[in-house]
């Protein structure tokens, strides 16, 4: 009950240190944005040499949270948190309507800096999807979750773990800070933006997998998933 607390508060933390931009701005036009700039990000990742693994994972992978922006920045005591989108690979090949998500971390020890990264999680396993799609999850050991890193800037290079659930690519746009870390952190869903981009009601799950929902201003996301 302590830890679940602890990560309930982290996160109300998280979001609280990104809402002072966010205050000036209507749900509507950040989901927008936060859809275009993880359009952009995937088309970045696809070009970039270092990252070079990302399509050849892309294409067996059952879902994929992008997050344009994660901010990571403290002295001893450091947090680590941004929005993002979370979609599931359908049965016919496509990709599913977004669903929004944030990220929250929590480090601790001797560290100073300030960094500014794009992530992109491949989930690669029913098991990893089911998991972000619960309301809040706690990616590693505790969810039952192996994560590993790749790109410039992460923290562990892995790239031939065949039994790694979620595989997350990295890019950091701005400062060294020594990586991301996705060990313990939480991803939970953003229902206001997930209200503001389809309408009232609208849940993750009936998002990915129902067809209630859409938003045609996704296409452009959607088709560059697809390799379009």
């Amino acid at each position: 009950m302590k830890k679940a607390a602890f990560l309930s508060l982290f996160l109300v933390a998280v979001m609280s240190l990104g809402s002072c931009a966010e205050m000036r701005r209507e749900p509507d036009s950040i989901a927008v944005d936060l859809v275009n700039q993880a359009r952009e990000t995937v088309q970045r990742f696809k070009g970039m040499p270092d990252l070079k693994l990302f399509t050849p994972y892309m294409a067996n992978a059952k879902g994929i949270v992008i997050l344009p922006t994660v901010i990571k920045g403290g002295i001893g005591v450091a947090g680590e948190g941004g929005n993002g989108v979370l979609l599931t690979r359908r049965s016919d090949g496509s990709w599913s309507q977004p669903a929004f998500y944030i990220l929250g971390a929590a480090s601790f020890g001797l560290q100073m800096g300030l960094q500014d990264t794009e992530v992109v999680l491949v989930l690669r396993s029913d098991k990893a999807v089911d998991a972000v799609i619960k309301h809040q999850v706690k990616l590693g050991a505790d969810a039952g979750l192996t994560v590993g890193l790749i790109g410039a800037g992460a923290e562990i290079s892995t790239t031939t773990n065949v039994g790694v659930d979620v595989l997350a690519f990295a890019n950091s746009k701005i400062g060294l800070f020594g990586g991301v870390s996705l060990e313990g952190a939480v991803l939970a869903r953003r229902t206001d933006l997930n209200e503001a981009y389809y309408g009232v009601g609208a849940t993750p799950r009936e998002i990915l997998y129902g067809s209630q929902f859409a938003n045609p201003q996704a296409n452009a996301l959607r088709a560059v998933l697809a390799g379009n």
